[in-house]
Parts: structure tokens; sequence; C-alpha cells
């Protein structure tokens, strides 16, 4: 004969309370997962954004010196988009949509954005009512300091203000807080 074993009150709500915290933890992961979040080998978040480290960078086909090269960049502080990491390589995606890989000592954590499609107008404030600091073109890189969720504020060339979000390629449209480094 089996005897029924009823566990103490306090051993029953250690249980409980185990299982509980085991269910949502795996909740909280499917909902990262659910959300397209992961993160790489490194232990960073997939995908994130870094910038070039130097003026002069190769992008490469594959993971490895032993893959051919399919870019030199000679544009430092350029953002690019790390979306895949393999050992001390990253593949990375650049402003014009081109993917390659480039090796992890040649990007920095430094936030940096780029000017796209028209004129970016630098304001005191974030309004379009504020004053214009100044007018950046297309092309210009700026380093980006903290985002709201219609406005960053950005350093160009040693002057810092708000620029519409739409304007900035290096940021995503969720994103929001500090940019700093690290």
């Amino acid at each position: 004969m089996h005897a029924l074993r009823i566990l103490p009150r306090p051993a029953a709500h250690r249980y409980l309370l185990g299982l509980l915290l085991s269910v949502l933890f795996l909740a909280a992961a499917a909902a990262v997962r659910a959300e397209g979040k992961r993160t790489g080998p490194s232990g960073l978040p997939l995908p994130r954004w870094a910038s070039l480290a130097s003026d002069e960078v190769n992008m490469r086909k594959g993971p490895g010196p032993e893959y051919p090269i399919r870019w030199v960049y000679r544009r430092k502080g350029l953002p690019v988009r790390i979306v895949d990491e393999a050992d001390v390589w990253r593949k990375v995606e650049d402003p014009d949509g081109d993917s390659g890989w480039i090796h992890s000592s040649l990007l920095s954590s430094r936030r940096t954005v780029l000017v796209r499609g028209a004129t970016a107008e630098l304001r005191r404030t974030p309004s379009l009512a504020a004053r214009v600091l100044l007018r950046a073109e297309p092309g210009v890189l700026g380093t980006l300091a903290r985002c709201q969720p219609e406005w960053c504020l950005v350093e160009f060339d040693g002057v810092r203000g708000w620029v519409e979000r739409r304007l900035l390629w290096g940021v995503d449209p969720a994103e929001a807080g500090s940019m700093g480094d690290g």
C-alpha cells in the first residue's frame, strides 16, 4: 500500500514558488523570441547598431579572412547594423542595404547616424517650431546622444540639437533613451 505524502506548508510554498518562477521565465523567454529579439554568442542583442572604427574597413563575403572582400569602406564613423555574429566576426548591413562580415575589432559601440533622404534641420528643441541651428545634407554623419519617439538629439560638427528621427539612418523606429557608448 502506498501512502500519499503531504508536503509541509513551507516546502509546498517553495515548490509552488519555484514552479511559478519557472513558468514566468519561460513566458518571458517566449515573449522575447516572439518580438524577434535574440542575443549573439557575445551575449549582446541582435540586431544592434555600431559604427566603423577605422578609416579603412574590409567587408567580406563570409566570417573569416579567407573570404573575399566585397567592399572597402573609407569612412570612419559610418553607422552599421549588426545582424549576426560568428566568433569575432559580425555580419552587418550598411546604409545602402549591402551586407557582409566585418571583424569586431573594426567596429565601435559609438552610436552615429547618417542623414538620409532630405536635408535635416538641427533644432534647438524637439519641435518643428524651434529655432534651426544648422542644416545637414544627406550623407552627413552625426553622433547620436538619445532619442524620443519622433526626435533624436544629435551632434553635427560640434553643434548639438534635435533632428526628426525619420531623417536618420542608424536608429530603430521604436528605440528610445540614451544611446551612449556601451
